[in-house]
C-alpha cells in the first residue's frame, strides 16, 4: 500500500507545450532577425541618427503663422530643435578628443569652418545696436558655423554620407508629391489670383522652402546615377535617374525662377565633372524630356512658360517683384558704403532698410493660400546673399563667408578628381565615394548660385545647414573617419 501512496504522490512529468504552427513559427523568427538587423543599423549608424533625424524633420508641416510672428523671432521649427541636438551631439566627442588632446580636424579644416565664426562675431561687437544684432548672431552662427561643424563630426563614413544624402532625396520626394498635389488640387501658395504655386509644407510665408528642397534632390539623385558606387545594380542606378527627373515637375512647378537657374547651374557642373559625354548625351535627354513635359503633356506650360520669359525681362519691363529687390540691393550696397569694413551689424538690414531704399520699394509681399489667411509680408532682406553679408557684416564678413565657400568648392574638387580612378593594378573601380563627391559639389554650387537670388530664412534654413555640412564633410573630412588628412589630401591629388 505505501508504494502505491508514493508512486501516486510522485510529480508528473509536464507535457510539451503544443508545437507553434509552420507559419507562425516563420513569422515569429522573421520578425526576430528583422529586431536584430534593426538593432545592428542603429548601432553602426548611431552618429549619424541626429543628422538624419534633422533632415526628415524639416517635413514636418509649419503651422499658420503671421509676418509679426516671423519678425518677432517666433519661427522656430522642430528641424531647428533638431539641429540644436545634432551640435550638441557632436560636442560630446569634441569635447573628448580636447582632454585626450587628439584633433579630429586640421589645421586647414579648423581655420575654414572657424573663419566665419570669427568675422561674424567682430561684426556683431561693431555693430550699431549689438544687443539687438545677438539674435542674428546665434542665427549665422547656427546655420553656417555650429550644424555644418556638427554634420562633419559625426558623418564618419561615406556610408553615413549617402544615409544623409538619401534622406535629403526622401525629403525632395516628399516636399514634391505634397507640391504637385497642391498645384492640380488649387490647395497651393496664390499665384496670380489663383491658389496653384506648389510650396510643400512651408507654406506661402517660405515659397523658395520647397523648390530649395527639390533642387537639392535633384542634384544628388542625379550624382548617384551618374557615378554609383562599385557593385550597384542598373535598377538602383536607373531609380536615381528617374527621381532626379520626376523631381523637375515639382521644381517647375514651384515657379521659382531662382531656383530654376541654380538647379541648372548645378546640375550642369555635376554633368561635367562626371565627363563631358555623359553631359551632352544627359543634356540632349533633359532636353527632350522638357519637351514632353511641358510641350507635350501641358505640365502648367503656359505658366511656366511665361515665368521663364520673365527671367529675360527683368532689365526691361521688371515685375514689381523684381523692382523691390533691385531696391533692396541698391539699399545693402548704401549701408555698405556707409559701413564698408563692419557693416551695420547682424540682423541690421530690417532697421535701415527705409533709410536707404528708394520710393519704388512697396516693402512687402502678398501672401495666401496653401492652409494661410491672407497677410502682408514684409521684405526684411536683399533677398541676395552676398549683398546681405556686405550690408550686415561688412567687407570682412563677406569675406570669410565667401572665402570659407570658396575653399570648401576647390578642395572639395580636387579631391573628387582623386576619387575617380581605378584600383591599382585591378582595373576596378573602388569605392572612393565619387558619387559623395559629386553630389557635395553640385549642392555647392547649387546653393552659392542660388545665393545670388535668396538668402537665408524660414523652415528651409535648416536644409541650407545640412547641405553646407554635406559639402563640409567631403572637403574636409574627420582626421579621426580614418581618411586622409589634408597632406595626404594634397599628396592624393598631386599623384
Amino acid at each position: 500500500m505505501s508504494e502505491v501512496t508514493t508512486a501516486a504522490a510522485a510529480p508528473r512529468a509536464p507535457h510539451p507545450a503544443p508545437p507553434l504552427p509552420a507559419g507562425r513559427r516563420t513569422a515569429r523568427g522573421a520578425g526576430r532577425r528583422a529586431a536584430a538587423r534593426l538593432r545592428g543599423w542603429v548601432a553602426e549608424n548611431r552618429s549619424a541618427l541626429p543628422a538624419l533625424a534633422t533632415a526628415l524633420l524639416v517635413c514636418v508641416p509649419v503651422p499658420a503663422r503671421t509676418p509679426d510672428d516671423v519678425v518677432g523671432g517666433g519661427g522656430a521649427t522642430v528641424a531647428d530643435a533638431a539641429s540644436v541636438l545634432l551640435v550638441a551631439c557632436a560636442a560630446v566627442p569634441a569635447l573628448r578628443a580636447l582632454r585626450t588632446r587628439t584633433r579630429p580636424l586640421d589645421a586647414v579644416a579648423a581655420a575654414v569652418l572657424a573663419a566665419p565664426a570669427v568675422a561674424l562675431a567682430l561684426a556683431t561687437v561693431a555693430s550699431r545696436d549689438p544687443a539687438a544684432s545677438l539674435a542674428g548672431f546665434a542665427r549665422l552662427l547656427q546655420v553656417f558655423v555650429l550644424v555644418p561643424a556638427a554634420v562633419v563630426l559625426t558623418l564618419r563614413s561615406r556610408r553615413h554620407l549617402r544615409l544623409l544624402a538619401a534622406a535629403l532625396v526622401a525629403v525632395a520626394l516628399l516636399q514634391g508629391a505634397v507640391g504637385v498635389h497642391q498645384f492640380l488640387t488649387g490647395t497651393g501658395a496664390s499665384y496670380q489670383g489663383e491658389d496653384i504655386r506648389a510650396v510643400g509644407t512651408f507654406g506661402p510665408l517660405d515659397v523658395m522652402g520647397m523648390s530649395t528642397a527639390v533642387s537639392c534632390g535633384i542634384v544628388i539623385a542625379l550624382a548617384a546615377g551618374l557615378a554609383p558606387p562599385p557593385g550597384t545594380s542598373r535598377r538602383r542606378r536607373a531609380a536615381a535617374l528617374a527621381a532626379a527627373a520626376v523631381l523637375v515637375v515639382p521644381l517647375a512647378l514651384s515657379f521659382s525662377r531662382g531656383a530654376w537657374i541654380s538647379t541648372a547651374a548645378a546640375c550642369t557642373a555635376v554633368l561635367f565633372l562626371a565627363g563631358v559625354r555623359t553631359a551632352l548625351r544627359t543634356l540632349a535627354a533633359l532636353a527632350a524630356a522638357a519637351v514632353v513635359l511641358v510641350g507635350g503633356a501641358g505640365v502648367g506650360g503656359e505658366l511656366v512658360a511665361e515665368r521663364a520669359s520673365s527671367i529675360t525681362q527683368v532689365a526691361e519691363a521688371p515685375d514689381q517683384s523684381v523692382t523691390d529687390r533691385y531696391a533692396m540691393w541698391a539699399a545693402a550696397l548704401a549701408m555698405w558704403r556707409e559701413d564698408p569694413v563692419t557693416g551695420v551689424g547682424p540682423k541690421g538690414f530690417p532697421d535701415h532698410r527705409d533709410t536707404h531704399a528708394s520710393l519704388a520699394l512697396s516693402a512687402a509681399s502678398d501672401t495666401a493660400g496653401a492652409g494661410h489667411d491672407f497677410h502682408r509680408q514684409p521684405l526684411l532682406s536683399p533677398h541676395n546673399m552676398y549683398l546681405l553679408l556686405l550690408a550686415e557684416q561688412g567687407t570682412v564678413g563677406a569675406l570669410a563667408f565667401t572665402g570659407c565657400w570658396a575653399a570648401l568648392l576647390v578642395l572639395g574638387v580636387r579631391r573628387l578628381r582623386a576619387a575617380r580612378g581605378t584600383g591599382p593594378g585591378t582595373g576596378r573601380r573602388r569605392d572612393r565615394g565619387a558619387d559623395c563627391g559629386l553630389a557635395a559639389v553640385g549642392l555647392l554650387v547649387l546653393t552659392c548660385v542660388d545665393f545670388l537670388y535668396a538668402d537665408i530664412g524660414g523652415p528651409s534654413t535648416v536644409l541650407t545647414a545640412l547641405v553646407l555640412g554635406l559639402a563640409a564633410r567631403w572637403a574636409l573630412p574627420p582626421a579621426a573617419a580614418g581618411e586622409p588628412t589634408t597632406s595626404r589630401r594634397r599628396e592624393v591629388c598631386r599623384r
